[in-house]
């Protein structure tokens, strides 16, 4: 499944419904990581029902027991084509027999992709299709080659912040995959954030209530930039493994649990509450300039 024009070429999985490929037709790069190594096979996931780790993976709804692995089920499942455009495609998710042993609630999940130009923009929809409210999380999760040029170093590029932030990451026990209530400095009053593979030694680095609404990723070396735009979202993540090729820019509205956390769905951090009949919306996008 493809959507083109004359400066981006995309490609589509129906599992997950996932982006697999952003071709940059003027530089004749793939700008999207393609999920090809061993350790990260994926190449923009979408985070649902959960976002990040449960608890003992697992969580209450009403004193019953249901389990969920780490960012949920729907990256594994087999998405529909809605429909589709010469500009947009929608994948959609409807709940199933499986999907219920897992998330007791009814739902429909659409994924939009609507190619503008050189700009891609992701929008996600959750449908409540149940006779009562529904607790959810949900979010992104894409990856972007780094370094796009061969003559140049991950260390060589940067993130830029739209505005000035003092921000702390939240760091997470790398054995649970839990937060482990400390946090650490990585800005204070800056717009830069130099990329360093000892940033993610301790595994992603999370913001809470960032107050830019993009974060372009630049180059030193080169006039490269993407500019990843993103509006309302309480959590953000950046991620890569040592030595990735890659960079990964999340929003999330959800985030993992906290070693001290209470496996009681309905009072988890970062969930989401959706009335029946209701739909819940958020999107974000990138753009190559």
């Amino acid at each position: 499944m493809i959507l083109e024009n004359e400066y981006l070429k995309l490609k589509f999985a129906s599992l997950g419904g996932e982006l697999k490929s952003a071709f940059d037709k003027k530089s004749g790069k793939e700008i999207l990581y393609e999920g090809k190594s061993s350790f990260w096979n994926r190449s923009a996931p979408i985070l649902f029902p959960i976002v990040g780790k449960l608890k003992d993976n697992s969580y209450l709804i009403q004193d019953k027991k249901f389990e969920l692995s780490q960012h949920g089920f729907a990256r594994n499942l087999e998405f529909n084509v809605r429909n589709k455009s010469e500009s947009e495609i929608t994948f959609n998710l409807l709940f199933n027999e499986e999907t219920l042993k897992a998330y007791p609630f009814k739902f429909e999940l659409q994924i939009s992709y609507i190619l503008t130009i050189n700009k891609v923009t992701t929008k996600y929809k959750v449908i409540n299709l149940d006779d009562k409210k529904i607790p959810f999380s949900i979010g992104a999760h894409p990856g972007f080659i780094c370094p796009i040029f061969e003559n140049e170093k991950f260390e060589d590029y940067y993130l830029e912040f739209e505005k000035e932030e003092k921000l702390n990451r939240h760091l997470l026990n790398q054995k649970n995959g839990l937060f482990n209530s400390k946090t650490e400095e990585v800005l204070n009053n800056s717009t830069i954030l130099k990329l360093d593979y000892s940033y993610f030694e301790k595994d992603a680095i999370v913001f809470k209530n960032m107050k830019s609404s993009w974060i372009k990723i630049k180059s030193s070396k080169s006039d490269y930039c993407l500019k990843f735009i993103f509006k309302n979202f309480p959590y953000f993540g950046i991620w890569t493994k040592s030595n990735g090729k890659f960079i990964c820019l999340e929003p999330w509205h959800g985030i993992a649990d906290s070693e001290s956390a209470t496996t009681d769905f309905y009072v988890k951090e970062g969930i989401n509450f959706l009335e029946k009949n209701m739909e819940f919306k958020c999107e974000y996008s990138f753009e190559i300039n």
